[in-house]
């Protein structure tokens, strides 16, 4: 085999000694997941690493640990075809189930030991010369990956570099592919709310949830109403849990769980879920008398298990499928807990033990000459207001031909962008899984995914065999799809459906969903 294709150390005895790896995978969640299964299943090639900043397999799974975290789409979905998992436990399978289904995937195709965790890609910069990635890598204290960048930065500065880092490290590659996923940080603590700081309970964010903190007997704040906040309220309304005000901004549609569809065949259930986006998602004739009557049953579902005191709260203004839809299993239920109380008032104010909501309202419109301010204990704080799903790669940072910045080019050309959701012009040899536009917003994520992997791979294997020594799309090229990617979702409810939701960002630009 060609050096070009095999890992080995370069000027061993140099100061300038690095190791080589012919493909290095950013990300050990689902897609640095495929990505390595199948470098290995098609091209025979057990030559790539994948450095994780965390220190467990799963990605979004591994990090994810609140009460009910669960996945939310039908689990026959949520498992590859080349490895499909036909034991599921139940419908839509909790958090630790699904890190371990990709834990045993990794296992089954002996990629275990190509992992490297608590390791986080900072920067890869294309070497023209050489045709090659120079990657840098820093290293971390073991865990210290598993939290958010704010808190790592939080540590470092509080006790010292060599609390989080241990050491940098530069390599090189022939081709980066990236895994990294859109649920990555953590949005921060709203900076328009003053007096977070003074706060002098417990403050947490869903995605890092610290299980020490006991909820027992407290009186909990909960920011937000989607789909993370629909699974943990329940879980944490019990009855021996204290006032538990539960605050949204706008009215989520939720589905009822139904059962039994574990036993449907996969391709029976993909061309199910397909019909649901030509039904509610597409903008046609079809979708225009279908979507009303699925508006009715969600909002019957709603109005049979929810207190009639949140009806109006709980009927959105917007088309069904505008935001992401949420499965319900007993989140409407847990409103009627005497210990919950739902609104939609904002929080404007934290004090040492206590928040100030309203006056006025977020929903439903005209409402603000009824609502006044009022402050509630707070003993702990509870973030569920989902993730930086705009800032794509991020923290990475990828310079390309000519010092081009992606994130520049992103920001030039109006939002993140990418031939087929997954190369671009001026990044040779780079891919991207789970890149630009390749969500859905109605079946499972890893259906893109293995796309971008079987895709990627008619491009990597004449790399590594020697053929050529690098690929790159055409500008024109990506410029057109990208246009008529913009275009075609004009034509959807991501766009006509009259909301603010986390696919687009606040000037239109959508570089989340497919259409």
């Amino acid at each position: 085999m060609a050096s070009i294709a095999r890992i080995h150390k370069r000027h061993a005895y140099s100061r300038e000694g690095h190791t080589y790896y012919p493909v290095l995978i950013v990300g050990a969640g689902e897609s640095g997941v495929a990505m390595g299964c199948r470098l290995k299943e098609v091209l025979g090639s057990d030559q790539f690493r994948i450095f994780e900043r965390q220190s467990g397999i799963g990605g979004t799974w591994w990090i994810n640990r609140y009460p009910g975290a669960a996945c939310d789409i039908p689990a026959t979905l949520y498992s590859f075809s080349f490895c499909q998992k036909k034991d599921w436990s139940t419908l839509h399978p909790s958090g630790p189930e699904l890190a371990q289904y990709l834990a045993d995937v990794c296992a089954k195709y002996q990629i275990v030991d190509k992992i490297q965790f608590n390791t986080d890609v900072k920067e890869l910069r294309w070497i023209e010369e050489d045709e090659e990635w120079e990657v840098i890598l820093s290293h971390l204290v073991p865990g210290a990956g598993d939290l958010a960048q704010a808190e790592r930065d939080r540590i470092a500065s509080q006790d010292g570099h060599h609390a989080v880092y241990v050491k940098t490290e530069i390599v090189r590659a022939k081709v980066v592919v990236s895994g990294v996923g859109g649920l990555v940080e953590p949005k921060t603590n709203p900076k328009d709310i003053p007096g977070f700081d003074d706060f002098q309970g417990d403050i947490m964010h869903t995605a890092r949830w610290n299980d020490q903190i006991d909820l027992r007997d407290r009186d909990v704040i909960m920011l937000g109403s989607g789909c993370s906040a629909a699974q943990v309220l329940p879980e944490i309304a019990k009855p021996e849990a204290g006032y538990l005000p539960a605050y949204e901004k706008w009215s989520p549609l939720l589905m009822t769980r139904v059962p039994g569809l574990s036993s449907v065949m996969r391709t029976g259930l993909f061309w199910m879920m397909e019909k649901t986006y030509f039904q509610l998602f597409a903008e046609s004739a079809w979708s225009r008398r279908a979507r009303p009557r699925s508006e009715k049953a969600f909002l019957d579902h709603m109005r049979a298990l929810a207190p009639k005191k949140y009806h109006e709260i709980l009927t959105p203004n917007y088309s069904l499928g505008c935001k992401r839809r949420i499965i319900d299993g007993t989140w409407y239920r847990a409103l009627n807990a005497p210990n919950v109380e739902l609104t939609t008032q904002p929080l404007t104010r934290v004090h040492a033990n206590s928040v100030t909501i309203g006056p006025g309202s977020h929903y439903p419109p005209g409402k603000d000459e009824e609502s006044v301010a009022r402050d509630l204990p707070a003993d702990v704080i509870i973030m569920a207001n989902g993730f930086e799903t705009n800032q794509w790669l991020h923290p990475l940072k990828v310079i390309g031909r000519a010092g081009k910045n992606l994130e520049e080019v992103w920001h030039e050309r109006g939002g993140a962008q990418a031939y087929q959701g997954i190369a671009m012009d001026s990044f040779p040899n780079f891919f991207m899984i789970f890149g630009p536009n390749t969500a859905t917003g109605h079946t499972s994520v890893i259906f893109a995914t293995e796309n971008a992997v079987n895709y990627s791979l008619k491009f990597i294997e004449p790399i590594l065999r020697g053929e050529v020594s690098s690929y790159e799309v055409m500008e024109s090229a990506e410029r057109k799809w990208t246009t008529q990617v913009q275009n075609d979702l004009q034509k959807t409810v991501f766009r006509r459906g009259v909301c603010s939701s986390w696919y687009a960002t606040d000037d239109g630009w959508n570089s989340s969903t497919y259409p």
